[in-house]
C-alpha cells in the first residue's frame, strides 16, 4: 500500500477528516544501510489518500527537536485526534538519551489547523514515574519504555483517554508490559493513571502500539511485541500483531488471553474502518522477509471479521499473514 524507495517505513496511524484519510508514519534513509539504527533517525512523514489505495506523500509532520529536549534523539510513534473545536491533535513518543546511553521515552503533542502542518507544543505532558510505572533506574530493561499514546475520546463524553506502551516496577521481567493509562479533560493537560493492566508469568515485556476499537459492535485490543520481548509462555507463538477482546474500550483486558492476529512477518497491525462501506480493516507493516531479515512498508487493506470470540484476517486474505 505505501513505501518509500529511498527509506524504510515501518510504524504508521492514519486520520480521516472526512474527505481525505492521513497516513502518519515513522521513516528513516536507507543510506544508514543498518536498519536497526532507523530508530534513531526516526521523522513523521505524512501522505493523504481519498480510497486507501493510492497515497500522495506531502510534507513531513514533525522532526526530532534540537537538543537539549525530551525529543531530540527522534520522533516516534502517536495517534492523531479532532478537538470539537476543529484543533487537530498530534500525540507522539520523544526520544532522548540518558546519561549511561539508553533512551529515555515522554509524550508530547503538537497542534495543526488543517492537519498537514503541526506546531509543537513544548516540553512533555506525560513520562513515567512511580509508584506505577518502570522508569529506567530499575535496570531491568533496555529502555524507559513510556510511549506510543493511543489517544480517543471517552465513549460517556467525559474527556479524553490514552492508553501507553509502559511497564510495571514489579512481576516477571518479560512480563512487566502493561497498558499505562492517562485522562485528560481538553487534550492539553494530562492526569497519569494506574495501569489498565498487571504484569504476568504468561504475559509480555512491552505491549507496543495499542489501539482500541469498537468492531462491528464488539470492543477489541491490539497491540505487538515480537517473541524476544514476550516471556517464555509466548515465544512459540511467534506472534507479531496480538488482539483481545474486551468489554469495553477501557477494559477489563485479559492479556493472558491474547493470541496472534499476525505473525512475526507482519508488525504494527492497525484498525481502520472504510468509510465507503463501514468495512474494518487490519494494516501492518512488513517486518521479516523470507531470509528473515527487516523489509519496511506498509501492507494493503485485509478485511477482519469475527469467528466466535475472536478477530481474524477474513479467509480470502488470511493465507498472505501466515
Amino acid at each position: 500500500m505505501f513505501d518509500l524507495p529511498g527509506s524504510w517505513v515501518w510504524d504508521y496511524w492514519f486520520a480521516d477528516d472526512g474527505e481525505q484519510y492521513h497516513l502518519y508514519f515513522l521513516y528513516a534513509s536507507r543510506a544508514l544501510h543498518d536498519p536497526d539504527a532507523r530508530h534513531y533517525r526516526a521523522s513523521i512523514g505524512h501522505a493523504v489518500s481519498s480510497d486507501l489505495v493510492e497515497w500522495t506523500q506531502i510534507a513531513d509532520a514533525l522532526v526530532r527537536s534540537d537538543a537539549p529536549a525530551f525529543d531530540d534523539l527522534a520522533t516516534w510513534t502517536g495517534s492523531v485526534v479532532r478537538h470539537p473545536d476543529g484543533t487537530w491533535f498530534l500525540f507522539y513518543t520523544g526520544a532522548s538519551l540518558a546519561a549511561d546511553g539508553k533512551n529515555v521515552q515522554r509524550i508530547g503533542y503538537a497542534t495543526s489547523a488543517d492537519g498537514e502542518t503541526w506546531t509543537k507544543a513544548g516540553g512533555p505532558v506525560l513520562e513515567a514515574r512511580g509508584p506505577w510505572y518502570e522508569t529506567l533506574d530499575s535496570g531491568a530493561w533496555h529502555d524507559e519504555a513510556f510511549r506510543d499514546p493511543w489517544v480517543f475520546a471517552d465513549p460517556g463524553g467525559n474527556g479524553w483517554h490514552m492508553l501507553i506502551t509502559a511497564r510495571a516496577p514489579h512481576g516477571p521481567v518479560e512480563g512487566r508490559g502493561v497498558i499505562g493509562h492517562a485522562w485528560s479533560s481538553d487534550l492539553r493537560t494530562w492526569e497519569l493513571r494506574e495501569p489498565l493492566t498487571a504484569p504476568s508469568v504468561d504475559g509480555f515485556g512491552q505491549l507496543e502500539v495499542t489501539q482500541v476499537e469498537v468492531v462491528d459492535g464488539r470492543p477489541v485490543l491490539i497491540f505487538s511485541c515480537l517473541a524476544e520481548h514476550a516471556t517464555g509462555a509466548r515465544r512459540a507463538a511467534a506472534g507479531g500483531t496480538w488482539a483481545v477482546p474486551a468489554e469495553s474500550l477501557l477494559g477489563p483486558f485479559d492479556i493472558e488471553g491474547a493470541y496472534p492476529l499476525t505473525d512475526e512477518r507482519l508488525y504494527v497491525g492497525r484498525l481502520l474502518r472504510r468509510r465507503t462501506d463501514g468495512q474494518w480493516l487490519l494494516f501492518a507493516f512488513r517486518n521479516l522477509g523470507a531470509d528473515g531479515r527487516f523489509v519496511g512498508g506498509i501492507t494493503d487493506a485485509m478485511p477482519v471479521e469475527w469467528e466466535g470470540d475472536r478477530l481474524v484476517v477474513r479467509d480470502d486474505v488470511r493465507a498472505s499473514v501466515r
